[in-house]
């Protein structure tokens, strides 16, 4: 077997620990939690079901490719709930240091390809990883409306609480599904 193969393959395997990796969200049946391969998938496929709805120019295709490796760090920095108490440097770093030796795994030029797809999420500043953010924001509010608050209700949520913490960055990469998802946000507190 070719060492670039060798290499692929070997990435492959360690990519599979993503799906161990648990996620304050449960699923939308509330059956049991999340993990984070789980939710990567969910993601990519929200990208290009909702796709009409991202800004001109979006290539949704990177969007997905972005969204499929957006959370490998979490194999070894773990996940931490947006909701959550967490020291943001420290966890930056630690995905950092997770980014540098997952990528380092595949061959260069894949390396080096994958990495500046994750890097140019983390920065959300181009209008894909906007949107890539504004879908990855999404996910988990729907299978909380799904599951009767889910997360929210063990972080003591409030709904300003996710307006705050989600809205912005839905609606920086799609106004128009941050308006309906706040309608839906909204109607759920109302409810309570």
């Amino acid at each position: 077997m070719s060492e670039r193969l060798s290499q692929q393959l070997a990435f492959l395997i360690e990519a599979d620990k993503l799906k161990s990796v648990s996620r304050a969200s449960s699923l939308s049946d509330n059956s049991r939690k999340e993990n984070s391969g789980e939710h990567s998938w969910h993601v990519a496929l929200y990208a290009l079901t909702l796709a009409e709805h991202a800004e001109p120019g979006v290539r949704i295709d990177r969007v997905i490719r972005m969204l499929l490796i957006h959370d490998l760090v979490e194999i070894d920095a773990g996940d931490a709930p947006i909701h959550g108490d967490h020291d943001a440097e420290a966890l930056a770093l630690a995905e950092q240091q997770a980014a540098d030796r997952l990528f380092s795994l595949l061959p260069t030029d894949t390396a080096v390809e994958m990495r500046a797809l994750w890097d140019e999420f983390e920065a959300a500043q181009s209008p894909d990883a906007v949107f890539a953010k504004s879908v990855d924001r999404m996910q988990p509010v729907l299978q909380n409306l799904a599951n009767g608050g889910g997360s929210w209700v063990d972080y003591d949520v409030s709904e300003q609480q996710i307006a705050e913490r989600v809205g912005a960055k839905v609606a920086r990469g799609s106004p128009a599904l941050w308006e309906h998802l706040r309608g839906l946000i909204t109607a759920h507190f109302s409810a309570r």
